[in-house]
């Protein structure tokens, strides 16, 4: 599972990148966007601004039907914890990269991800991205969000299945802000 929400970070940034691209990536009309055409479908996209950025991750719900309620009742509590903050410097190399390099980044190891629907322009995306992890599970995102070259904000619900048919379903919004140059 951990590769699956690796490359659902791929979309988070998505975000960020603003711009335009065209709502009908499936460029090969096999009725499925890989990761590639969704990435090409980015180019023209405003790149985000180098710079020191916050990021902030907050878990909105989770539901594990399957789990005995004292499991339910621990997930529910890392939720309290609130939102998570962290900063990181985007440096000019890898803003250059934008989205299309973290697509292939995202898409090494065992994780097998394409979407269903990807629809990003004028600063938002709507998309939704199927993964599977051969034997550890699979996974359904639903993504939206908005962006700028120096912000970006998404919600984002994924369903998943794991080994031997357990179910979870996790929110979570994600933002992220440019707060000045890098230090140096």
């Amino acid at each position: 599972m951990k590769r699956i929400v690796l490359a659902a970070t791929t979309c988070l940034a998505l975000a960020a990148c603003g711009g335009g691209a065209s709502s009908d990536a499936d460029a090969d009309g096999d009725g499925e966007i890989s990761m590639a055409e969704a990435a090409a479908s980015t180019e023209d996209m405003v790149r985000p601004q180098a710079g020191k950025y916050r990021a902030t991750v907050e878990f909105v719900d989770v539901e594990v039907p399957d789990a005995p309620q004292q499991v339910q009742d621990m997930m529910r509590s890392m939720f309290d914890r609130g939102p998570q903050t962290h900063e990181y410097c985007l440096t000019e190399e890898e803003a250059e990269k934008g989205f299309e390099e973290m697509a292939k980044q995202a898409q090494e190891g065992d994780s097998d991800c394409t979407f269903e629907k990807f629809e990003a322009s004028g600063g938002s995306i709507d998309a939704i991205m199927n993964c599977s992890a051969g034997e550890d599970g699979s996974a359904r995102m639903t993504m939206t969000g908005t962006g700028s070259e120096t912000s970006s904000e998404m919600r984002m619900t994924m369903e998943a299945q794991g080994p031997g048919g357990q179910s979870m379903t996790m929110t979570m919004t994600s933002s992220q802000e440019r707060i000045g140059d890098c230090d140096a």
